[in-house]
């Protein structure tokens, strides 16, 4: 996408007022740092000079993720939209009034245009206070069942976009959500599966004839996961043509590789930075069922076998991993059930199937997932030029 830099109305080119200022709110776990990282990306495609900054919070991954891409992140004290707080959740109106006012003030010392929420606790926030400096706001919900905290902001700004369409209806004036898919990164966008396979197991150290499942917890890993796996190791230690990558997280990483040991068949890494090689690299997916996640399966088609984050708000992973079982892409395993036996009574059928792994692999529905993060940035420059517009 190549949008122009003016204002609606204004001939092709003409630059905005004053350089694009954006503040984005994303924070917690990947789920939604990544899709904030993949607008920024777009929104500097789109606007080379934008000056595009984060809020968050010091609790989550955002403090590792986003310097990392290259962006400042400011810091609120706001606290989770988590009745398992107990007590400490009658604090959380006082924390809200906090820390929206923190990002009014950040917004203001930005020179923001506009602020987008990308969901979870962290960002909404950032729509109060953005309400608060009297400037445009956008959320984007990732999920098929939305999180509390977009609940709560989707009354404070008309302007809405969705993954999926059946979040809509979980949202106060949903009906109007513009559908741009889930925000991916690029590499992963633009993957030609089948065509990077080879050069992706020679970087990953994985026999081109071998078949690989990748477990995939997600970004802090899953335990539930990474135990059935380390079973299915045991199980598969004398089984040919058969290769695990165990994505831990980090904290799991040293257990998970003593119990290893020298396992011919299985390896246990903290953190995947080529998500693209992975899936260029996998037979089959064995994964949570995070927004991301499954608008990533969905876009470069890797058969999965799905397990919901069972404690997930509203079972919001559920839903998501609807999306692909319900089109025949993905296999649902309730969590309680997920033990090696289990994984492998699923498993070994799908890998010494190769056309019914073809056949999953084709029913999945690539959606607009590819195309989302400029769609988004579409949406964010067109309220931002209205600002500027009104401004002049």
């Amino acid at each position: 996408m190549h949008t122009p830099l003016g204002s609606p109305g204004s001939p092709p080119g003409t630059p905005l007022r004053t350089p694009l200022s954006v503040v984005i709110g994303a924070g917690g776990t990947g789920g939604h740092i990544y899709p904030g990282l993949a607008l920024a990306d777009a929104l500097r495609r789109a606007a080379p000079d934008a000056v595009i900054s984060f809020v968050g919070t010091t609790r989550g991954l955002e403090t590792e993720l986003i310097p990392a891409a290259g962006h400042r992140l400011h810091t609120v004290d706001m606290i989770p939209f988590d009745p398992a707080l107990g007590a400490k959740r009658y604090l959380l109106p006082a924390a809200l009034l906090r820390s929206g006012a923190q990002c009014r003030a950040i917004l203001r010392e930005q020179g923001a245009q506009i602020a987008v929420g990308m969901g979870g606790y962290p960002s909404a926030p950032v729509i109060l206070g953005a309400r608060m400096a009297g400037l445009p706001s956008v959320i984007h919900e990732s999920n098929a069942v939305p999180g509390r905290a977009n609940q709560f902001a989707a009354r404070l700004t008309p302007h809405m976009a969705v993954a999926f369409d059946r979040s809509r209806a979980h949202l106060a004036g949903g009906q109007n959500a513009l559908t741009t898919g889930m925000p991916i990164a690029e590499p992963i966008a633009r993957l030609d599966r089948r065509g990077m396979r080879a050069e992706a197991r020679r970087a990953l150290s994985v026999p081109q004839d071998a078949r690989l499942v990748l477990v995939n917890g997600g970004s802090l890993g899953a335990t539930r996961l990474t135990e059935a796996a380390v079973g299915l190791a045991d199980r598969w230690r004398e089984r040919p043509g058969v290769q695990l990558l165990i994505k831990t997280g980090p904290a799991a990483l040293d257990g998970t590789r003593r119990r290893l040991g020298d396992s011919p068949v299985a390896r246990a890494v903290p953190y995947l930075d080529r998500m693209d090689l992975a899936y260029a690299a996998a037979d089959l997916v064995v994964c949570r069922a995070g927004s991301s996640t499954v608008a990533e399966l969905a876009t470069v088609g890797v058969p999965a076998v799905l397990v919901p984050y069972p404690h997930a708000p509203g079972d919001h992973q559920t839903h998501n991993a609807r999306v692909l079982s319900d089109a025949g892409a993905g296999l649902l395993l309730p969590d309680a059930e997920t033990t090696a036996d289990r994984l492998a009574a699923l498993v070994e059928p799908l890998l010494a199937d190769p056309a019914r792994l073809a056949a999953m692999s084709g029913a999945a529905d690539p959606g607009p997932h590819a195309h989302a993060a400029d769609l988004l940035a579409a949406r964010v420059l067109q309220l931002a030029y209205r600002t500027e517009e009104y401004a002049a």
